[in-house]
């Protein structure tokens, strides 16, 4: 299948690691010119340097805290001087974050909404006058599982992320005249630093495999996911292959949710 992602420019927070550096890898794989933005410079330059070597393509690293809205900007602007044009956004940066209501802070509040809300928001709004510029785009949101059925002790998380999906249906509805369309994908377990950091931390003795199965029992597909596996639909969510696919939201999470 012809993805269509040749030549196209794309824009992903949280670049440097994980679901974020897996789906840049693999836009690059397709064609598309990737700029990849963290806050440490040394992950992001690794980053970029295996993405180089591994498809051959020209990768822009920038650093920056999407947190703040003049960040957001700068990315956005040093992106099109660098390749003159966007038409993808993955608007993947953020943190866990998970404790139960009382144990949240007005300060712990802000600073989660600033970084997943409000990174995403403001990116999204300095990035769409260019993809209007070229006759459209895709901008994918990265939610989680909990975003849908909030458990106890998953705050502020969850309530950033639910507000990240209600984001995505009104940017869909009001951008689709444009031709940009709009998901979200919501992730359950997926392997990553912190994963990996548990896993050696409390069995060490176990292989990955092992570990994962175990960890995985709860899972209707009985493992921990991989971050390709997530990249895979970040991937055909941007391309061409669902044009017809805006204002929806993707669970990549092995059957773990309790929400469609």
């Amino acid at each position: 299948m012809n993805l269509g992602l040749e030549n196209k420019v794309a824009l992903i927070t949280g670049g440097s690691k994980g679901i974020g550096f897996q789906t840049a890898m693999d836009l690059s794989r397709e064609g598309a010119s990737v700029a990849i933005v963290a806050r440490n410079q040394d992950a992001l330059n690794e980053a970029k340097e295996q993405i180089r070597q591994e498809t051959g393509k020209e990768v822009l690293a920038i650093s920056a805290d999407v947190s703040k809205e003049s960040e957001c900007k700068r990315i956005v602007e040093e992106t099109v001087a660098h390749f003159g044009k966007l038409h993808i956004l993955v608007n993947n940066a953020g943190t866990a974050a998970a404790n139960s209501f009382e144990d949240v802070d007005g300060e712990a509040w802000q600073k989660d909404l600033d970084l997943k809300l409000g990174g995403t928001i403001h990116t999204s709004r300095y990035a769409i006058p260019h993809m209007k510029e070229q006759g459209g785009g895709s901008i994918v949101n990265l939610a989680a599982v909990v975003a849908k059925t909030p458990p106890a002790n998953s705050l502020p998380s969850s309530v950033s992320r639910s507000a990240g999906l209600a984001l995505t249906q009104a940017m869909s509805k009001d951008l689709g005249k444009h031709n940009i369309r709009v998901n979200a994908v919501c992730i359950g377990l997926i392997r990553s630093d912190q994963i990996e950091k548990m896993w050696q931390n409390k069995r060490p003795d176990l292989t990955w495999d092992e570990f994962s199965a175990e960890t995985g029992k709860g899972i209707p597909l009985g493992r921990i996911g991989d971050t390709h596996e997530a990249s895979n639909v970040i991937t055909f969510l941007v391309s061409d292959a669902a044009s017809y696919v805006t204002g929806t939201s993707v669970n990549i999470d092995g059957g773990s949710g309790n929400a469609l």
